[in-house]
């Protein structure tokens, strides 16, 4: 073995160079242009819990990828099109004194799905009105804009609470590929691999079997003549490739996708949609269980509202800061219970594998201690308040030279160094709980610092100087780390 040890001068020269530094020291790569797929809610439905953890996933990756350097381009696939919306249609024009401002849509999905399983006649019904909206008869596209308006007045409410990236010029709904499906199964049967099945237009991608160890086919065109999810995403790919020309793709969708994309992105090769240059990367996750272990349900079994989830949070973290701090004006509590309270549920999903499950814990994931967004949150608030005591800003020691003296100041400095590498493991594995665990790290590094370095006893001006500098350049890591996850970082708590 060979043992190296950083000596406290190359310690303190190199946490230096960070500190002038805005980007903090990260290693800039060469610039991609990355396509992260995430969110996906269906219209005319409620943003529910299984929606949140593509989205803060998605998000979060999106952040670091562009903090850098790379361009990133976030794709909101939405389910704007196909077969259910028939069924919508007709729904709604059967509720004469319906307004679409007024569909509640908790309800307004569910009575059309019971209606469309229980009533023959409104079951064929909703089946012509498909074609009819697909050979866009005016009636049917305007009653279908206005669904999706609608509905995108909820996803945008949802986005906004969470503070993620996604708005309305990151839709890429199923609406917009429509037109070039036919072409997807043009080019694939140009290339002589489509099979009929039954009536419909399949591909059997080499090494694919199912259970009785037969050839598994991707559906491409059903035998009534509908399009499938493969022939979406097979157009999303040509759409990407071709227009927008990406480096790479990622998908972030639930686990139980996998096969599904593996045999789109193996037939999308095959039929040369994209080639080796580009790079598509499905990227999993679990589920969110309570503490039963069970999937997160509301006590009716139904999924429980994402919007509702949220706005509990608030009210929780509010009532936690009322008793830490009651002194503290109402409305600065409001304004610091919403960064809490969104950023407890956004941390507690992505500090986690997102391969695995979590549990979804009130009580954990708001408390101010462990490895939780509040004990980050509060730590960064803690060391604003060291320089509100110094009557100075964390800003002017920016530009400091930092010394180390001592072993305390050291393990500080070398956690701080470790910044560009912690995000290098979060996007080479597509695991933002990377990071996650390097702020926990930090967090804790600066508890033990404070506690053995005194930051406002004079000892000489450039030893306090120095210890300010640590600490603000530690503020702005927890900051810039937190806010790469998405998440805010009160000055005050």
């Amino acid at each position: 073995f060979v043992n190296f040890k950083a000596t406290d001068s190359w310690l303190s020269d190199q946490v230096s160079i960070i500190n002038y530094d805005p980007k903090l020291g990260i290693k800039i790569e060469e610039k991609k242009t990355i396509i992260i797929d995430y969110s996906s809610p269906n219209v005319a439905k409620r943003m529910h819990v299984g929606h949140l953890r593509s989205t803060v996933i998605g998000d979060a990756l999106a952040r670091i990828l562009t903090y850098k350097g790379h361009q990133v381009i976030g794709e909101n696939h939405i389910g704007d099109w196909g077969t259910p919306f028939g069924m919508l249609i007709e729904h709604f024009l059967e509720s004469e004194d319906m307004n679409v401002d007024d569909i509640d849509l908790e309800n307004f999905y569910k009575d059309a799905r019971y209606k469309f399983d229980n009533s023959e006649d409104f079951a064929n019904r909703s089946r012509k009105r498909v074609v009819k909206l697909q050979s866009k008869e005016s009636e049917s596209i305007e009653l279908w804009k206005e669904l999706v308006d609608i509905s995108l007045l909820h996803f945008n409410e949802v986005y906004d609470m969470l503070n993620v990236l996604l708005n309305d010029e990151n839709l890429a709904g199923e609406s917009i590929y429509e037109e070039i499906l036919p072409e997807v199964v043009q080019r694939l049967d140009d290339q002589g691999m489509l099979v009929e099945s039954n009536g419909a237009l399949v591909v059997f991608p080499e090494g694919w079997v199912n259970r009785e160890n037969e050839p598994l086919p991707l559906i491409i065109r059903k035998g009534d003549g509908g399009y499938n999810y493969a022939t979406s995403d097979l157009a999303c790919i040509i759409n990407r490739v071709e227009n927008i020309g990406g480096t790479e793709f990622l998908y972030v969708v639930g686990a139980e996708q996998s096969q599904h994309f593996d045999m789109v992105f193996q037939v999308a090769r095959q039929a040369n949609f994209m080639d080796d240059s580009v790079k598509s990367v499905h990227i999993p996750f679990g589920l969110v269980v309570g503490t039963d272990g069970k999937k997160l349900a509301s006590r009716d079994g139904e999924a429980i509202s994402l919007k509702d989830l949220l706005e509990e949070s608030i009210i929780r973290a509010n009532q936690s800061i009322l008793k830490k701090n009651p002194m503290m004006e109402e409305s600065e509590r409001e304004k610091i219970s919403r960064m809490i309270g969104i950023g407890s549920v956004k941390y507690a999903d992505l500090s986690v594998d997102r391969n695995k499950n979590y549990v979804f814990d009130w009580e954990k994931m708001l408390s101010f201690e462990g490895n939780t967004a509040p004990y980050l949150q509060y730590a960064h608030a803690r060391i604003c308040s060291i320089f509100r005591k110094a009557s100075t800003n964390k800003e002017k020691f920016e530009n400091n030279k930092i010394l180390v003296t001592n072993e305390n100041e050291a393990k500080i400095s070398r956690i701080l160094l470790s910044f560009s590498d912690s995000l290098d493991e979060a996007i080479g594995n597509y695991a933002p709980h990377r990071l996650a665990v390097y702020l926990h790290k930090l967090a804790q590094e600066f508890a033990s610092f404070y506690e053995n370095c005194p930051v406002l006893v004079y000892y000489s001006e450039s030893i306090m100087n120095s210890r300010l500098a640590l600490c603000s350049l530690t503020a702005r890591t927890l900051s810039t780390g937190l806010n790469l996850l998405g998440i805010d970082s009160p000055e005050r708590m």
